[in-house]
């Protein structure tokens, strides 16, 4: 008879020889990866940064937040969004888990030298905020042509 192990038989098994530091090292690796496991870690939303022909976009996935709780600020070819937003407890109520708890973070993104920083825009809808990052002219893809010989 031939047995094949699981991946949860290999898993458990590596598992009973890490130390604390592995087991903190594989939490740190695993956030990396797949999000924040708030181990000893801010946690932050995922953004996803999308390009068109005439700018870039970036989507925050931010729920349970309204658009006041956002400061966004361009310095030094760098938009930052922040976001510090007094939380209330509720008597009687305790989280098990919480895996999307984004009332307090900043994250920054560097900005190319082809977006127009003067057009950048923001709005927040749904519990996504997505910042328009205008293209300048001479960024944008120019169609073909021909080019005569004198």
């Amino acid at each position: 008879m031939h047995h094949t192990k699981s991946c949860n038989d290999t898993k458990t098994k590596r598992n009973q020889h890490h130390s604390p530091f592995f087991n903190f090292l594989d939490e740190v690796v695993k956030d990396a990866f797949y999000g924040n496991s708030g181990v000893g870690l801010t946690k932050s939303p995922r953004a996803n940064v999308l390009e068109t022909d005439d700018s870039f976009r970036i989507e925050l996935a931010t729920p349970g937040l309204s658009k006041k709780d956002f400061h966004l600020n361009v310095e030094k070819n760098k938009l930052t969004i922040k976001v510090e937003k007094e939380t209330t407890k509720t008597d009687g109520e305790t989280y098990r888990r919480k895996e999307f708890d984004y009332h307090k973070f900043s994250k920054s993104f560097t900005l190319s030298n082809k977006i127009e920083q003067t057009g950048i825009k923001a709005s927040y809808k749904n519990g996504v905020l997505l910042v328009t990052l205008p293209k300048k002219e001479e960024a944008k893809e120019q169609p073909a042509r021909t080019i005569d010989i004198s």
